[in-house]
């Protein structure tokens, strides 16, 4: 009975990845990451900006949040996952986005621009800039604890795995994890700051997972 409760509490746990944030737990149906992410487009060529010239191909990233700062280091063999990152870094399509889904034990996902307004909490989950990027699975590129990795359709409407065009997760528990390798993209890693990881994932959430306190991007900006 106890290995039946802990398969069930995995699978409900994965749906996460693929459920908007105005779905109660428990509910298993794939509805979309991002409502934009079910459109044709895709990026094939995304190409750092002139500002963003000098940027090692592996560039460190500071994710300044309400609750403390996390430092990301982008996986250089994940190119367009990273260029995008980049380019929506330097645009401040981040700044005042919510982490609108918290699984203690699981991961913490962020990204949505549609958290930037509390009139839209029922479809948390369902936004995005409007394209996916097509996937970029690496078997060298695990969930071990602050994997940096992208939000998906499920595979029957998504069999090619493309990934959410901005929201991400981290992961708080590699081994709750484990069952996402080799399924979703995992593009970098927290390399300082696992401690404020820690702490969002540990705060207060509502039936929907979502924080009840708003746990928010400030910005995020490279380090040069």
């Amino acid at each position: 009975m106890k290995s039946k409760i802990l398969t069930f509490t995995l699978i409900a746990a994965l749906c996460v990845l693929t459920a908007a944030c105005g779905q109660r737990k428990g509910k298993t149906d794939n509805t979309a990451v991002s409502a934009a992410d079910s459109t044709n487009s895709s990026i094939t060529d995304l190409t750092m900006t002139a500002d963003y010239s000098n940027l090692p191909e592996d560039p460190i990233f500071e994710i300044y949040t309400s609750e403390g700062t996390i430092t990301v280091q982008l996986y250089a063999d994940t190119p367009r996952h990273r260029d995008n990152f980049v380019k929506l870094a330097k645009e401040k399509f981040y700044d005042g986005i919510l982490f609108h889904r918290v699984i203690k034990g699981f991961m913490i996902q962020g990204g949505d621009p549609l958290t930037k307004d509390p009139a839209n909490k029922s479809k948390f989950g369902t936004g995005g800039p409007g394209y996916t990027i097509p996937a970029e699975i690496r078997p060298n590129h695990t969930h071990i604890k602050g994997a940096l990795a992208t939000a998906r359709l499920g595979d029957m409407a998504n069999p090619r795995r493309e990934s959410s065009g901005s929201q991400f997760y981290i992961v708080h528990d590699p081994d709750a994890c484990a069952q996402l390798d080799g399924a979703y993209t995992v593009f970098g890693e927290v390399i300082d700051g696992i401690e404020v990881v820690d702490k969002i994932a540990n705060v207060q959430t509502d039936m929907r997972d979502c924080p009840i306190k708003e746990v928010k991007i400030i910005t995020i900006t490279p380090v040069l």
